[in-house]
């Protein structure tokens, strides 16, 4: 019997036209149709939705932002302007990825399977046609449902599919394929398939997966039973904790049907669960608020901003220009809006107030030192780094000495101009701080005091002259002793070094404390960023102020992020919101 589908209004009439359902092996979805004749000459054909094409300024404009042009020979070491973005600025990665490109064998594009995706919905002979040609060794039926999820194609090809499968099935239609039908009906917002969808679920199956769940939830909450996918919410928690997805989906729509009780109950719950909840769901929080005079209300969005503070997380652009919205649109509060950045000495060049310090207080300095000693030197893995001899030898070292001004990861910096002799560049670096008074510590290995084409020994041993030194065995790790010397010298010493030290931020027993190490490492992490024989090596400036959400009371300062710049975990926006109240 040829089944088509294509005449039915909604996908429970699949199983409403003299059909009965049963649950089949594998806990496949069974159909057992009956008869349809005549539906063929019913049948309604749809086009595929073309996808709108490319907003060609846009990506102009993203191209514009993000290259980077350098003339001349790649490898050469040119000046860079002092202007340039210190370390931990967004996009400075990408664009020290863009000076130095690795060279890679060229990868060979992936065989594209000849069958094309149908654009219409197809009748039985067709699909049997359309698997002829299919020259894959995946199976058919599961790999044109993927490509069709994946192309985000038209409900009704998805449908005419399922139509085929269930009639060469003996009605039989699987529960992946009838889950990625439901992600394109929400994906098109489909409300009545979804209705029809989850009703055959709710009667078939007394549970579902995690996938059903989140697919369901958020089809149903621009209906009119949103509440149901409160239901489903619950559902969930009998086996394990919802997804900040499926919550950010709930209080959507919550705030879209206007039950803000129920919305702040939901966030107050994610947070309990120590679940990050998403931006789209605090942005949510702060367009429902606009216009707004309630003073209850206005306090939980000001927590939602010092939340963010705590936790170092930073708005996009959309959710920046939410909030300032809002700001403006209390009623009675004169508050006032900009875009702006933030001077090298801290300044804002919105309103003129100072940001807050890079620089740890006395107190949160010790309590990072304890934690790095604890948790990074003493750490129960600290001799697979160096051996007991090696690092009692070091902590000597530095225990009988002078607090050192800055520390150098000699091996590292040594590195970082690839055509210059090594020894060379840091006897540089070393000759130029010393000249300034400084008491430097260079780390190192020991195999830089033996003579090689790119490690001289009288260069070394003027090293040795201008400042103190630890050779390490080539075994050992050094970022510890690197670490230890610096902390152990005191909130001024700074250190030199390309490593990001994301390891050592990720053995960091909590969110405070890596909070607090990365602070203290944006205030202390020098960065070189030009060198010329015989002339001066030039520095990154190392930024004075904190990039993290700050208020003063009649003003606040939030840093965000641009949607056309690309920001690593370990960088900071650049561009900030500044908020003041009129008096």
């Amino acid at each position: 019997m040829t089944f088509c589908l294509f005449g039915f209004r909604s996908f429970s009439k699949l199983w409403k036209n003299n059909s009965y359902l049963w649950l089949g092996p594998g806990n496949s979805l069974s159909l057992f149709l009956v008869d349809c004749y005549g539906i063929r000459n019913k049948q309604r054909w749809f086009s595929l939705t073309t996808v709108s094409p490319q907003n060609t300024k846009a990506m102009n404009l993203l191209i514009a932002k993000t290259r980077y042009h350098r003339k001349g020979d790649e490898g050469s070491n040119k000046q860079v302007s002092s202007d340039s973005p210190h370390l931990f600025a967004a996009g400075a990665a990408k664009k020290r990825a863009q000076m130095n490109p690795q060279s890679k064998d060229p990868v060979s594009p992936p065989l594209r399977n000849t069958v094309q995706l149908p654009t219409k919905p197809l009748n039985s002979e067709e699909w049997d046609k359309l698997k002829e040609d299919f020259k894959g060794k995946a199976n058919f039926e599961n790999w044109i449902s993927s490509q069709i999820t994946h192309c985000r194609s038209s409900v009704d090809v998805a449908k005419s599919l399922l139509a085929w499968v269930a009639a060469k099935n003996n009605g039989i239609v699987s529960y992946d394929l009838l889950v990625k039908y439901l992600y394109l009906c929400v994906f098109h917002k489909q409300t009545a398939e979804i209705f029809d969808v989850y009703e055959i679920m709710k009667a078939r199956y007394k549970s579902l997966e995690p996938g059903a769940y989140t697919l369901l939830i958020r089809g149903l909450i621009h209906s009119d039973r949103w509440r149901e996918a409160l239901l489903l919410l619950e559902d969930i928690k009998k086996v394990m904790i919802p997804s900040k997805k499926n919550y950010d989906d709930c209080i959507q729509g919550a705030l879209l049907h206007q039950d803000v009780d129920t919305a702040w109950n939901l966030y107050q719950e994610l947070l309990g669960h120590d679940l990050i909840p998403m931006l789209e769901t605090l942005k949510a929080f702060f367009d429902f608020g606009k216009d707004t005079k309630d003073d209850q209300y206005a306090n939980k969005l000001l927590d939602v901003l010092l939340y963010l503070r705590n936790n170092q997380l930073y708005p996009g652009e959309s959710f920046a220009h939410s909030i300032k919205a809002w700001f403006e649109s209390v009623p009675g509060e004169q508050w006032k809006g900009q875009f702006t950045t933030i001077q090298k000495s801290g300044q804002c060049l919105g309103c003129g107030k100072t940001i807050e310090s890079i620089y740890l207080s006395p107190e949160e300095y010790e309590f990072l030192k304890e934690n790095i000693m604890r948790n990074v030197i003493d750490g129960g893995d600290q001799y697979k780094k160096t051996t007991p001899e090696e690092l009692k030898r070091f902590q000597n070292l530095v225990n009988n000495h002078p607090p050192f001004d800055i520390v150098i990861d000699g091996l590292n910096v040594a590195k970082m101009f690839p055509k210059a002799r090594e020894s060379q560049v840091l006897l540089d670096v070393v000759s130029q701080l010393s000249k300034q008074n400084l008491r430097l510590l260079v780390l190192g290995r020991k195999h830089m005091l033996k003579q090689y084409s790119r490690w001289r020994k009288d260069e070394m041993e003027k090293v040795q002259k201008q400042a103190s030194c630890f050779f390490a065995d080539d075994i050992s790790k050094d970022d510890p002793f690197l670490l230890y010397a610096t902390l152990h010298s005191g909130n001024h010493c700074k250190f030199i070094t390309k490593d990001l030290m994301r390891d050592h931020k990720a053995c960091l027993p909590d969110a405070k404390t890596q909070r607090l190490f990365f602070k203290w490492q944006q205030g202390h992490q020098l960065a070189i960023i030009s060198r010329f024989p015989g002339s001066k090596i030039s520095f990154q400036h190392i930024l004075s102020y904190d990039t993290v959400v700050q208020t003063t009371g009649d003003s606040w300062h939030i840093p965000f992020d641009e949607d056309l710049v690309e920001r690593y975990s370990y960088e900071v926006p650049n561009k900030w919101l500044c908020l003041r109240r009129k008096t």
